[in-house]
């Protein structure tokens, strides 16, 4: 090997693109599916993460198998306890590098001239309204610490309609995160902070359990009309995940990365 070669080989450090050591992490909707594999995920990398989800006997499990893992009980859709939950954070570590807005929920499918407006109601507050009130709370913080990484769960549907599933408060709220990850970027970007979205295709989690299981518009559908043939597969995630919260996305922000299959390119 020349002289040259040694020295180019030298400057390349990957270990920072996975190392999380020393970070803090704040993972919503941590009690199942994407929220508890994000905890196990970036606790891994080395982060200390915050586990946060309604079900604390879940997140006590979690936390017994992680040490790393924390658990903190919060209902997203209320806003004391999400201002609750970053308090706690912020009293035991003292700073906050990564948040992943991951809580969500969905509504059954049925037209929109038929949807109940409280549901609609309650799809939005988790959706769309708990990113917006958390990423608000974490922010100045961040914007002290000059760093920061806010990681919005969206969908392929924040990009495209659900129909013939007939979705509406679900498709009108992942766009929302959209939005709302594009402005926060643009605001965030001069102090350091950088917020993208990532959108999941057709995962089977227990979100989607009852899709998975449906005769008409269940895995049969969803494999037939994914480019890749196939649902995602448990850990296919994790990638993405790592690149946003750690040093390999310094210049990446206001981005929403689909995981899918191919689905939107179609």
């Amino acid at each position: 090997m020349t002289d040259a070669q040694t020295h180019a080989s030298s400057d390349v450090d990957l270990s920072r693109f996975v190392d999380l050591s020393g970070r803090v992490a704040i993972v919503t909707g941590a009690s199942s599916g994407f929220g508890a594999r994000f905890c196990r995920v970036l606790a891994a990398a080395g982060a200390s993460v915050v586990a946060a989800a309604r079900r604390e006997e879940r997140l006590a499990a979690l936390a017994a198998e992680v040490p790393a893992v924390v658990p903190v009980r919060c209902d997203v859709a209320d806003d004391d306890a999400c201002r609750a939950l970053v308090a706690t954070t912020l009293e035991r570590f003292g700073r906050v590098d990564v948040l992943v807005n991951n809580a969500g929920a969905s509504d059954a499918p049925e037209r929109v001239e038929s949807e109940d407006l409280d549901h609609y109601r309650a799809v939005m507050d988790v959706n769309i309204n708990a990113c917006f009130v958390l990423a608000s709370l974490v922010g100045p913080t961040m914007i002290d610490q000059r760093s920061g990484s806010v990681i919005n769960i969206g969908s392929v549907h924040g990009q495209v309609g659900s129909s013939p599933n007939n979705q509406a408060a679900y498709v009108i709220s992942k766009h929302a995160v959209v939005g709302l990850t594009r402005e926060l970027s643009l605001q965030w970007a001069r102090h350091n902070v950088r917020v993208n979205c990532i959108g999941p295709g057709y995962f089977e989690t227990e979100l989607t359990a009852p899709m998975f299981e449906a005769e008409d518009q269940g895995l049969g559908w969803i494999t037939r009309n994914t480019p890749m043939r196939r649902a995602g597969i448990e850990g296919e995630l994790d990638g993405v995940l790592l690149f946003l919260a750690s040093d390999a996305s310094t210049y990446c922000t206001g981005q929403v990365i689909c995981v899918d299959g191919g689905w939107t390119a179609r």
